[in-house]
């Protein structure tokens, strides 16, 4: 997809045809990425979901086991869905037009205490945390 990176990481263990048949099988064609990296040899991966719930397992298996053998010490992968735990685009574009408002609209020497907790209210900060 256009969206994706001209160059990414991949485990060595995955084989590029591997990739290219496993790209179909998730949402938007979102491969998984390398996004970041710890001195310890730890990663983080964004993975999008896999359309195909009876090819998820496999596929799914077959990318960790290759991010595993990837990692200096053989560490298991660990997985989280932030999907459940993050908010999503809407809800942080609608956070950010809330605070943009606060601090246009709302005068800060009114009271500080109904400002910070109009602050709060948007929930920006919650999400940039």
């Amino acid at each position: 997809p256009p969206s994706l990176p001209e160059y990414f990481v991949v485990p060595s263990s995955l084989a590029d045809q591997d990739l290219k048949l496993y790209s179909y099988s998730f949402i938007g064609r979102r491969m998984p990425l390398w996004s970041w990296n710890h001195p310890n040899g730890s990663a983080l991966v964004r993975m999008a979901n896999i359309k195909d719930v009876l090819q998820q397992r496999r596929i799914d298996q077959r990318i960790c086991n290759a991010i595993t053998r990837s990692h200096p010490l053989r560490s298991d992968v660990y997985k989280s869905d932030l999907d459940k735990c993050l908010p999503n685009i809407q809800e942080i574009q609608a956070a950010h037009i809330k605070l943009k408002q606060l601090c246009v609209n709302e005068p800060f020497e009114e009271t500080e205490e109904k400002w910070l907790s109009s602050l709060e209210n948007t929930r920006w900060l919650e999400y940039i945390r």
